[in-house]
């Protein structure tokens, strides 16, 4: 499985990006993808994920109301929409696919039960 990421930049706060995450791979069927971000020093977070049956979203409270988590399946394809940026939105998002056995039995929020990542892209967000 390959993940490639894309969209990251630097904004203003209060704009918006849109990141885009394209999966690939014989294997990739069996594969839940999700959104997570890391801030140097600090451990990896999710930001927005599909459960395993991708019926419901989940957001942290940080985020919830201004990122949105969305998939295109024909496409292989996971975005994140981004609206009112704050500066602590700054960090390099990722995102990851989780094997869909292991989501249904484990859930899918910790960064620690996923197999793959893609290369991270970095999102500043200025004040």
């Amino acid at each position: 499985v390959q993940l490639q990421a894309c969209g990251g930049g630097l904004v203003q706060a209060g704009g918006s990006l849109r990141l885009s995450c394209v999966g690939s791979g014989r294997s990739f069927s069996f594969y839940g993808m999700n959104w997570f971000r890391q801030v140097p020093g600090k451990e990896r977070e999710f930001v927005a994920a599909f459960s395993w049956s991708g019926d419901s979203t989940y957001y942290p409270d940080s985020v919830k109301g201004r990122f949105t988590i969305s998939r295109d399946n024909a496409k292989n394809t996971l975005y994140l929409q981004m609206n009112s940026l704050k500066p602590e939105d700054t960090a390099v998002y990722y995102c990851a696919a989780i094997r869909i056995s292991t989501a249904r039995i484990m859930g899918v929020l910790d960064y620690r039960r996923y197999d793959y990542w893609g290369q991270g892209t970095l999102v500043t967000v200025s004040s």
